[in-house]
């Protein structure tokens, strides 16, 4: 885990990057108008060595003998500068991003990391652990905490190959050897240009190290010449202009590593000639230098060795040209205040005396002041600062928020004027100035704080003073208010009041299960605001759902929580006693019957019972219809849904007595035993009493026998449990299992009746599908395991038969799919039956499986084929309008009389055509489409369809329909689909109720037709008739006539009623009082609306009557909603509206969040408050309205509002003025100016710029090349506990 470690106040300079020009003496005259140079206004950064490593050490006498030995544990300090960090939020060092990164580092790679923040915020980070671990930290640490730079380099394209190296090793090295990335372009890129992204350090190391390895591959000479790295700027020169005159003069190139880089070895590419005449110069310049040249050493502080090196080491250069003298710098990461000056003796004097000079240029200050004092010292308007400033242009004063310290950084003389000047103020201010600390519990802090820090905010606004709550992780308790003594005592009475508050307030936790939360909150949490606006002092909290907590805490004053917890608890027992939920089996084929047409049976028991019934879906096998609601209202409903089963079918109920405690043995495993009883006896439902209750009934419901034989099946099995209970088990393929029950469990029962023991085979949901249970006496289940496993053992002998079937009986067979062939292989143990392929003319069929299985099988299709030939067709007669009808829905009633008659009807093809002749033209019929429920013609049909057809009636081909079956079935289903045509009556209804008959867009007419399956007809309006026309079933045409007259005597209540609600009251009311009548979002009005059950309509803004209002309803309603608006507008003419301009930049802080505190204030001084809409011509001008003394009142306390607000808006642009960090361009730090006149800024000018040289251009400010990013600045993060602070 990474470890933070805190510089002392000496060495904080060593991680400074360099100052700005004007902080520096000696570099900038003290005469105003001086022009700095293009270096002293634009410094570039410092160069640093490489840690870890000293420069010039000669090597030792055994070098070239003995490998010396490295340690395997190395350690490396390196220094990002604060413009390129990239996490920059100092306010928790050590627990931020920066830490989480370099955990994560740690963990890679298995080095160890330390950082450190330097007072310049720069960040010294120290990487110890083996080499390569501590390269690939290093690469990481530069990636993700140093904001990145990039660069170019180009070389020929036939050397990237060099630079990649084989298999890429050579470039993996060079990235990590220098922190960077280096994107090299693919080989079909014609580019020659190799991007170097990193820090700058990097970037130099890399460029360098990529040209070297160019010029070596580079067809030309290269020389390789080692030099100690103290003689380096010598060969250089000042500003590096002697080896580039010395390049310009031999042709060669000349490559010095940078002195970050620890190399003694200087590279010289060019032609032959031009290589050997740089060596020799550079050879000649280094023996001089080292013949002349001696060294004196000298103890510099630390924290001055900035000052000498200058920015980008631009003093070292002016001293070396000035003197001759080079000047050794220990490195930034080393603790040594030794400067090493190499020289001719003569000139070591003078370059000495300069390097004291520049370390005493400048200086760094600390003040120590308390963090509250800070905005006192700056003083109103930045007045006290503002004066030293001026005094004082080059002194830099900072302020660090929530420290307290004051940084003072200039000149040595004019630092200390400055210092002695803001001791002065503090002493003052000490005096005038106090503070308390206040004792209150941890557990009060964030309530004293409030909602985004609101509380606290408004004490320190209010009365002027600075309030800090300790951090949670601080444990401590102790509150100290700072400022203004009446203020600080003000602020400390409040916060103590407000812990007593506190303290007399009450958490109580509710238990309410989860399920139960979301219904409480409501749909939006409508539910959960009301019960809180009826409580509005108690905080109700529901936990996360995700926590699968079931409490509730309710806090606030003692009295309402028990108040609030009384009405939540009376809600969730209603909750609870609605939910109430119980099963009832009904059998499947009446749960269509339950539902009605269109749900309407279900929705009505629904409605009628007040509760909530779910049915399984249409392909569950489940019979369970599950009511949920009250106890009673919920058995209520269970009631009505078996009296419409018990109407539907022969439903009988029996109950047995049988002791509770063999009620789970009777159930079985799973309700497999239960469930064996139920399917024996013809599907009858069996109800055992819920577990508990301690009844012995047991509820039997069915057709009549099948209820006696379950009875005595479950009492013989108490019996037997009772005497004696004994268990087996058996495996059997599941494909033998209906083999085994055999049709309608034939051979299953002949074992039972023979041995007595009851045999249970696995429902389909069962994970053990071959298991098989023999439940019964011991030698009665011995004796039924020994039969069936020797039907099992026989039905594992597998044998081949065939058997002949006439061809034209193989189509039942192999139709729809195979299906028959389907049902016998799942009777019959899976057995195989193959018929031959069409056009085979083959009559022999093939069977494979066991042989019982086998011959049973024969033998049912053998009875198959003497029911195909045993049957007949029966035509019926109906007409072809008729056949839509006769089907129904998606054919349901044809498949219903099909399943019932075991026959299979097919209809006629269609004939669109007229080809019946005269007699069929005469007796044409009213045709309605059931499907659509709208008549196809106008004309009239007869009364009786159906005598008319039997009179009549001329059969045509297409009006014959086939029945297909056994003689006596086909004649049932005759019967039956005879019975299906439908038959017209007519309804007398008067002409001037259709339309309220019909309903909107045909929804009253249409609901009809779906409740009782018939077709309505209703006459066109221009007819008149009072007729209307009912076409369907006889049964169902009655029962629609029943409702249509029952909806005729509902319409004709309906219009007496509407008779005696047109009553219209009209009053004149002045049109400046209707939006007040109406009110916010029409409030007013829809609440007396709502209280006189009445109609009030305003004049639209065309009509001539502006004051007219008209009220409709019940007489007596009217009257009332008339007298209730007039005392409202009696109100209403007392009032007067009064103009008072307030100064817009307070306008959001009095209206508060979301309109909170104006509407509070609206409501406390009975008044209505209008702001100026956003572009007003009176930005300023607010409205007030309401009676005269709550207008003047409400006045008063905005005017006051007003200058509190005010002073607080002007203190805080004052401090955001000076609080913030000088400006790029700005001289001092306090925000003065240096002349003071106020005036527009001059023009920025500099001297001796690139741009100005002949030949040279101004920089492409769009080039990325030029002007290199360094990532994007973070923005700081919010930490103060009670967010931002709010003007």
């Amino acid at each position: 885990m990474s470890s933070v470690a805190v510089l002392t106040p000496e060495s904080f300079a060593e991680h400074r990057s360099g100052l700005k020009d004007q902080e520096i003496t000696g570099c900038v005259p003290e005469d105003e108008a001086y022009i700095p140079t293009y270096l002293e206004a634009f410094p570039p950064l410092p160069e640093k060595g490489a840690p870890g490593e000293k420069a010039g050490e000669p090597a030792g006498a055994w070098g070239s003998k003995i490998r010396p030995i490295k340690a395997s544990v190395i350690t490396q300090v390196f220094h990002v500068p604060l413009e390129e960090r990239r996490y920059k939020d100092n306010s928790q060092f050590g627990e931020g991003e920066e830490a989480k990164v370099c955990l994560d580092i740690m963990q890679r790679t298995g080095a160890h990391i330390e950082l450190s923040l330097a007072k310049d915020q720069g960040l010294s980070i120290m990487v110890t652990g083996k080499l390569d671990s501590v390269m690939k930290a290093r690469k990481e640490i530069v990636a993700r905490l140093q904001t990145q730079a990039s660069a170019t380099v180009a070389i020929p394209k036939e050397h990237h190959r060099f630079v990649i190296g084989k298999n890429g090793e050579k470039l993996q090295e060079l990235e990590l050897k220098t922190a960077t990335k280096i994107g090299i372009p693919r080989p079909d890129d014609p580019s020659a240009n190799i991007r170097i992204t990193g820090t700058k350090e990097g970037i130099e190391k890399a460029r360098h190290e990529i040209l070297l390895i160019s010029a070596e591959q580079d067809k030309r000479a290269v020389e390789r010449l080692s030099l100690e790295k103290a003689f380096h700027p010598f060969i250089a020169g000042p500003h590096n202009r002697l080896v580039q005159e010395l390049s310009q003069e031999t042709g060669a190139r000349i490559s010095i590593p940078p002195p970050s880089l620890p190399k003694d070895e200087i590279v010289i590419t060019g032609e032959k000639e031009a290589v050997a005449l740089a060596l020799s110069r550079i050879r000649a310049i280094y023996d001089d230098k080292k013949r002349k040249t001696t060294t004196i050493s000298v103890e510099v502080k630390k924290s001055q060795h900035k000052y000498i090196v200058g920015p980008k080491g631009n003093t070292l250069h002016e001293i070396l040209e000035a003197t001759g003298v080079s000047v050794e710098m220990p490195p930034l990461d080393s603790g040594s205040e030794t400067i090493i000056l190499r020289g001719e003796p003569d000139k070591l004097g003078p370059a000495l005396t300069q390097v004291y000079a520049k370390a005493k240029s400048a200086m760094v200050v600390e003040v120590t002041a308390p963090a509250w004092l800070h905005r006192f010292i700056i003083g109103k308007k930045g007045q006290n600062i503002g004066r030293i400033t001026q005094q004082l242009p080059r002194v830099h004063i900072e302020f660090t928020d929530g420290e307290e310290r004051i940084s003072l950084e200039g000149p040595t003389e004019e630092v200390e004027q400055a210092q002695a000047q803001i001791q002065d103020i503090i002493k003052d201010l000490l005096v005038r100035m106090d503070y308390t600390e206040v004792m209150i519990e941890q557990r009060f802090h964030r309530h004293l704080i409030g909602k985004n820090g609101t509380n606290i905010n408004r004490i320190k606004e209010q009365y002027k003073v600075s309030v800090r709550i300790p951090q949670d992780c601080e444990h401590s308790g102790l509150v100290r208010i700072e400022g203004d003594p009446k203020g600080v005592q003000l602020a400390r009475r409040e916060l103590i009041e407000m812990v007593q508050r506190m303290e007399n307030e009450r958490t109580k936790d509710l238990i309410v299960e989860q399920k139960y939360h979301r219904t409480i909150i409501g749909q939006k949490g409508e539910k959960i605001k009301e019960v809180r606006d009826k409580f509005p002092e108690v905080i109700i909290n529901f936990p996360d759902p995700a926590q699968k907590s079931e409490i509730v805490q309710l806090r606030g004053p003692k009295n309402e929580v028990e108040k609030c917890a009384k009405f939540l608890q009376k809600i969730i027992a209603e909750l609870i006693e609605n939910s109430f939920s119980l099963s009832v089996p009904i059998f499947k084929q009446f749960h269509k019957n339950i539902i009605g047409k269109g749900g309407a049976n279900i929705k009505k028991i629904r409605e009628e019972t007040n509760t909530k019934i779910d049915l399984p879906t249409e392909n569950s096998n489940s019979e369970m219809i599950v009511i949920t609601g009250k106890k009673c209202n919920s058995e209520a409903a269970r009631e009505r849904i078996l009296a419409i089963q018990r109407e539907l079918a022969n439903i009988n109920e029996g109950e047995v007595n049988i002791p509770a405690k063999l009620h789970n043995s009777l159930i079985g495993s799973k309700g497999c035993l239960v469930r064996s009883v139920m399917e024996d006896c013809g599907g009858v439902h069996i109800h055992f009493p819920a577990e508990g209750s301690g009844s012995d009934k047991v509820t039997i419901r069915g057709p009549a026998g099948e209820v006696e034989r379950a009875k005595k099946q479950l009492l013989q099995l108490a019996e037997e449990k009772q005497v004696n209970n004994f268990t087996a088990e058996l495996q059997a393929k599941p494909e033998y299992h209906k083999f085994l029950i055999g049709r309608g469990g034939a051979n299953i029962r002949r074992v039972r009746d023979r041995t007595g023991a009851r045999i249970i085979f696995p429902s389909p949901d069962d994970t053990e599908q071959e298991l098989i249970t023999i439940v019964g006496r011991e030698e009665a289940v011995l004796l039924a395991q020994k039969e069936l496993e020797s039907l099992v053992k026989n039905l594992d002998d597998v044998v081949e038969d065939s058997m002949v079937v006439e061809p034209r009986h193989h189509r039942h067979f192999v139709c729809r799919r195979g299906q028959v062939l389907r049902e016998l292989a799942e009777e019959y143990g899976g057995v195989a039956v193959s018929f031959p392929r069409t056009g085979a003319h083959s009559q022999r069929v093939t069977l494979k499986g066991a042989r019982d299985c086998v011959e049973a099988a024969k033998r049912r299709i053998q009875e198959i084929i003497l029911d195909l030939e045993s049957q007949v067709c029966v035509e019926v007669a109906i007409p072809q309008r008729y056949h839509r009808a006769v089907m129904g829905p998606k054919g349901c009633r044809i498949q219903h009389i099909t399943r019932e008659h075991e026959v299979q009807i097919k209809f006629p093809e269609r004939d669109d055509g007229n080809t019946a002749g005269t007699t069929h033209r005469l007796h044409k019929v009213q045709l309605w489409d059931l499907t659509a429920h709208i008549p196809r013609s106008e004309a009239p049909s007869q009364e009786n369809g159906e005598a008319g057809l039997e009179a009549e009636f001329v059969p045509r081909k297409c009006d014959l329909i086939t029945i297909s079956g056994k003689c006596e079935k086909c004649e049932l289903a005759k019967a039956a689909l005879l019975a299906l045509v439908p038959i017209t009556e007519d309804v007398e209804v008067s002409y001037e109720l259709h339309r309220y008959i019909i309903g909107q867009k045909g929804s009253g007419i249409r609901k009809m037709m779906e409740e009782y399956e018939v077709s309505i007809w209703v006459p066109q309006p221009e007819q008149q008739w009072d007729v209307i026309r009912v076409t369907g079933q006889v049964a169902n045409v009655e029962r629609a006539k029943q409702g249509l007259l029952e909806r005729v005597k509902e319409l004709q209540a309906e219009q007496e009623d509407r008779a005696l609600r047109s009553f219209k009251v009209t009053m004149s009311v002045d049109p400046k009082f209707h939006p007040k009548i109406i009110g916010r979002k029409g409030a007013v009005i829809s609440q007396i609306r709502k209280d006189h059950d009445v109609s009030i309509q305003f004049p639209d803004k065309g009509d001539e009557q502006q004051d007219v209002i008209v009220i409709s309803g019940y007489e007596r309603n009217a009257e009332e909603a008339r007298v209730a608006i007039q005392q409202l507008v009696a109100e209403l003419q007392d009032m007067v509206s009064q103009d008072v301009h307030l100064d817009p930049r307070t306008h959001a802080r009095i209206i508060g969040a979301r309109g909170k505190a104006i509407r509070k204030l609206m409501e406390d001084f009975k008044v209505d408050i209008r702001f100026p809409q956003p572009g007003s011509d009176e930005p300023d001008k607010v409205t007030v309205t309401g009676l005269p003394e709550t207008v003047d009142n409400a006045i008063d306390h905005l005017l006051n509002l007003e200058e509190e607000y005010m002073m607080s808006v002007t203190e805080t642009e004052t401090m955001a003025a000076y609080m913030k960090p000088p400006s790029r361009y700005g001289g001092g730090g306090g925000g003065g100016s240096d002349d003071g006149s106020g005036g527009p800024a001059k023009g920025f000018v500099v001297r001796d710029a690139p741009w100005n040289v002949p030949g040279n251009k101004a920089p492409d400010m769009s080039s990325a090349e030029d002007f290199p990013t360094f990532g994007t600045g973070v923005a700081p993060k919010q930490t103060s506990a009670w967010g931002p602070k709010k003007f």
